[in-house]
């Protein structure tokens, strides 16, 4: 059963009659009838995200029922909208339905059968309503300077005001993180909102590159330095001059490697091979490690002294399980991003969604949850979310939340999903989750959100 107050739904009909049978039989089944005599007094009403449905007869006098669709469809081609046909009428059912109404009701038709098509499209509205409002929040942190830090959580958030202050001082950097969290992000946010955002950022997976010939990748090389050498190489050091290089997966470079690199960092020169003549740098380093450094270099398997050069500013990138409640907007960010790549849509989430994707472990962390997204978007309807983390998550399942920390998680990121939908109005809030407004002040504070936030957020 619905609040009655928090999902209305128009009925237009010149026939009193009907609108006063509609709205009864709605009013039961936990909604608020809307009644209006004509298309034109209901549009005057209709208020941008309306969060219902709107039910209007076809044959009217003045604007008809398929006028007021196409103005609505103009509007907001997102509201359903369910027209009225007379008996036997087919060929107007079959236009409506080109026109894109949500679907049509045959006159005479029982209750029964006006309360489902009323719910499945407030459910498709309910959906739509919130995949834009994170649209909405994806492009207002896309007209941020540099590569976005998408959440909303406090960890994500602290992490965000980190590096905005560290990417105005010119330090090293140091981002520790598990695979797949999003250092190389991290690295381009710093670089992107720093004084050298003009000039190269230049990264090297450490990892990726053959011992044999990483010295010549980042230092460079003279003609005839080696054999093979036929001309000179711009190493990456002296290609990024005024820029940034960001060194990913540190850890992997050869110990015989790293007293070379803590030279260059430390005289911010660097000499190719076969040279003799150092070429000064201006550069700032960004270092990322998914492992402890300081206990490699208490083993012996990383250079302490390059360790404490790199650790001037260090930098921890949550795992995605720590940041459960960001988890949906991340995704549609992602779902969003592949379907512009594609020309393909982004089906918007569903409550069986968001739960499956807040009960996941996410070992692979958002990385995993970027190729879960991108296939969502291409497979479309084909998807199914709880195979796909299973399969996926099925080595961390004993790693998963117990259930009652699970139905939390689920309950505060529907709150968290309103507040933005509404910009923190609360009464909206209330009426559209169908909660009394002292209850949901009460999960407010349960959860720490502040319907403030959600008002700054969407001024301009």
């Amino acid at each position: 059963m619905h609040d009655p107050a928090a999902i209305p739904v128009m009925i237009i009909d010149d026939e009193p009659h009907l609108r006063i049978t509609a709205g009864q039989t709605l009013e039961l089944a936990g909604y608020a009838p809307a009644p209006y005599p004509g298309a034109e007094e209901a549009l005057a009403a209709l208020a941008p995200d309306f969060p219902g449905v709107v039910v209007s007869d076809i044959r009217m006098p003045g604007m008809d029922g398929m006028a007021l669709l196409r103005e609505v469809r103009q509007r907001d081609p997102d509201l359903p909208v369910i027209l009225i046909t007379g008996h036997g009428d087919i060929s107007t059912a079959v236009e409506a339905m080109r026109e894109g109404a949500w679907d049509f009701l045959e006159k005479p038709f029982a209750a029964e059968r006006l309360v489902e098509v009323v719910r499945r499209g407030v459910e498709k509205r309910r959906l739509s309503l919130e995949n834009r409002a994170l649209k909405a929040e994806l492009e207002a942190q896309q007209s941020a300077l540099g590569p976005r830090l998408v959440g909303r959580t406090a960890a994500i958030q602290r992490l965000a005001a980190m590096v905005q202050r560290i990417s105005q001082v010119d330090a090293d950097v140091l981002l520790y993180g598990e695979t797949g969290a999003g250092k190389d992000l991290v690295a381009r946010a710093i670089h992107e909102r720093s004084q050298r955002a003009s000039h190269p950022f230049v990264a090297i997976n450490c990892g990726a590159v053959p011992e044999s010939t990483i010295e010549s990748e980042l230092f460079g090389h003279e003609k005839g330095a080696f054999t093979g050498a036929v001309e000179r190489r711009i190493g990456k050091f002296e290609h990024a001059s005024g820029g940034t290089v960001f060194l990913d997966e540190i850890e992997s470079m050869p110990l015989s490697l790293q007293v070379k690199l803590l030279r260059v960092l430390q005289e911010r020169s660097v000499e190719r091979l076969g040279a003799n003549v150092p070429v000064p740098l201006d550069i700032r380093v960004i270092a990322a490690t998914k492992v402890d450094l300081k206990a490699a270099a208490e083993a012996g398997e990383f250079r302490e002294d390059l360790y404490y050069r790199l650790n001037v500013v260090t930098l921890p990138i949550p795992p995605l399980r720590e940041r459960r409640e960001d988890i949906p907007l991340l995704f549609q960010h992602f779902a969003v991003v592949a379907a512009n790549r594609s020309g393909l849509e982004a089906p918007p989430l569903d409550a069986a969604g968001i739960s499956a994707l807040l009960a996941h472990d996410w070992p692979g962390n958002v990385r995993e949850l970027r190729n879960l997204a991108e296939r969502y978007v291409l497979l479309g309807a084909a998807f199914d979310y709880r195979l796909e983390a299973l399969l996926e998550g099925a080595e961390s399942e004993a790693g998963e939340l117990p259930l009652p920390q699970q139905v939390e998680l689920f309950e505060k990121s529907l709150i968290d999903q309103a507040l933005a939908r509404h910009r923190g109005r609360v009464t909206e809030v209330a009426e559209g989750l169908g909660l009394p407004r002292k209850t949901l002040y009460d999960k407010l504070k349960k959860y720490g959100l502040k319907a403030e936030d959600y008002r700054q957020s969407a001024a301009p």
